[in-house]
């Protein structure tokens, strides 16, 4: 059987899924010293709790809502720039969160262009702070997902189905009934669950745009109690609520996600016969517009602004820079010493039960990782000595999840192909690896490792909770500027933040592709 070349031995596999339990096992342990059963959650805590799953709702029922005609309108178009659209949707989580809240405020912001063209109309200003500002934000995040989500599944029908209902002359509206239909009600629940998920245990935007009462995320709230309060009992408290929220919405995820790889998928669209009149056509130039506009234009104004204030950032700036560096380094090797042995053993099996120890980092979310392991460190050293690799490590485990599902499929294709013929000629461990499953994972590897060093380069987390006065990265040194209400110098800092984590994802990216080709 294929399945006996095992691609890694079996105990690496094990001792990688072992530490990444251990973290977050260790992480609660340090929590739950904290934890005073009397004291429970308080009226502000449980409103946190509820705007939190409220605004998720929201954010991922916009999300799932607008990228169907979005999905469906790239699905069967051929345009100009169609393939560069499709990659930026094939990678929505590179982009920092600080730097697409710069740019939201350049666009919807007080004085933003949006604002703007309303007073110019004589229209009443809006606001981006507060619940819909949240919601804003992430569905700006959350869009390019779910319609990449889509977008493989539409290219998963098989074109004979959409020639076969050319043939019997079936109305747009029967082709969607009869074909694409099933499709939506198959995979929509499962990318709603994930975005819902991601919704939850999100930090920099509650951060940056929320905030107040009646904006506070459970996230949100375990940062003040922390920072402001040094309330430990009360951090730890809101940290368990959040495992068990955020948990219990993961396993729903896990249960009814769609079997698609976040990273892979055809890009072309398939031949259709419907759709070809003028007011089809009118509708999916006027989504697939309004959708390009939306996601570009506050990239837009960050290089615009960026380039206007790169003379003002400090020198502070780029000794962060090199602080975010270090950690996107370490998260790309611990990422590779995790991911790469787990996914090895999850290909030699024929269930992938194992695979649900790397979901822990959806699970647990970063804050709730930080804070226990602040309790543990405090005792023992100054905590802020250790902000830098934690951080990494963290970031490590966060992009865990994403890695697997994008190594694991094609692991396993590599060794069904090629296990029975590397059993036979002896090939085990590092020979097997060098000679048959990197020079065909490469790709994928390279995928991996960029998109966490990205998502290492522009995470405003646990930094936030272990940084002093003297260690901070590029993202946090950002939002001390917008605090300080130096926008030039945060407009230039996220214009540097920006073009890191993007040319990170590129050099790990195009190193990959090329180790393959070679």
């Amino acid at each position: 059987m294929a399945q006996r070349a095992d691609p890694v031995k079996r105990h690496l596999g094990l001792t990688a899924a072992v530490f990444t339990v251990a973290v977050v096992v260790l992480a609660a342990v340090g929590i739950a010293t904290r934890i005073e059963p009397a004291s429970g959650l308080g009226p502000g805590d449980w409103a946190a709790v509820r705007f939190t799953v409220h605004q998720a709702l929201w954010s991922a029922g916009i999300s799932v809502l607008l990228a169907i005609p979005v999905a469906r309108a790239l699905a069967r178009r051929q345009f100009f720039g169609r393939g560069a659209l499709v990659t930026v949707l094939g990678a929505p989580f590179i982009l920092p969160v600080v730097v697409a809240v710069m740019g939201l405020l350049a666009v919807f912001g007080r004085n933003g262009w949006a604002n703007v063209a309303l007073d110019f109309f004589g229209l009443p200003p809006v606001s981006i702070y507060g619940f819909h500002g949240v919601v804003l934000a992430h569905v700006f995040f959350n869009l390019p997902l779910a319609t990449r989500l889509l977008l493989q599944g539409w290219q998963s029908v098989p074109a004979e189905r959409f020639r076969l209902a050319a043939q019997v002359r079936l109305t747009p509206w029967a082709m969607f009934r009869a074909v694409e239909w099933p499709l939506i009600r198959q995979i929509v629940p499962g990318v709603a669950a994930l975005i819902f998920v991601i919704c939850l245990t999100s930090f920099a935007v509650a951060l940056t745009l929320g905030g107040g009462p009646r904006a506070t995320t459970i996230e949100l709230a375990i940062y003040q109690a922390f920072r402001f309060d040094f309330d430990l009992g009360r951090a730890a408290l809101l940290s368990l609520t959040q495992l068990v929220l955020a948990g219990g919405a993961a396993l729903l995820a896990l249960w009814i996600i769609p079997m698609i790889s976040v990273g892979g998928g055809q890009d072309r669209p398939l031949a259709r016969w419907d759709g070809r009149t003028v007011s089809q056509r009118g509708l999916d130039v006027l989504f697939v517009g309004l959708a390009a506009c939306f996601l570009l234009l506050p990239l837009f104004a960050v290089v615009l602004r960026g380039l206007i204030g790169m003379p003002l950032v400090p020198q502070v700036v780029w000794q962060a820079t090199g602080a975010s560096f270090i950690v996107a380094v370490i998260s790309v090797l611990v990422l590779c010493l995790l991911a790469l042995p787990m996914a090895g053993w999850i290909a030699s099996k024929r269930s992938g039960g194992v695979e649900a120890v790397g979901l822990l980092g959806l699970s647990a979310s970063p804050l709730m990782i930080g804070t226990g392991w602040f309790i543990l460190i405090n005792p023992v050293m100054n905590p802020a000595d250790l902000a830098l690799p934690v951080t990494a490590l963290i970031n490590a485990l966060m992009a865990l999840p994403f890695c697997l599902r994008i190594l694991v499929p094609h692991l396993r294709d590599t060794m069904q192909d090629f296990g029975r013929l590397s059993a036979a000629l002896g090939l085990r461990g590092w020979p097997l690896w060098r000679w048959v499953v990197l020079p065909r994972l490469a790709p994928q590897i390279g995928f991996a490792a960029g998109l966490t060093g990205a998502l290492s380069m522009g995470d405003l987390g646990v930094i936030a909770l272990f940084a002093d006065a003297d260690r901070a990265t590029l993202p946090l040194q950002m939002y001390r500027l917008m605090g300080a209400y130096q926008m030039e110098a945060a407009a230039g800092a996220a214009l540097i933040l920006l073009v890191s984590a993007l040319g990170i994802f590129w050099t790990c990216d195009a190193m990959g592709r090329r180790y393959a080709s070679n």
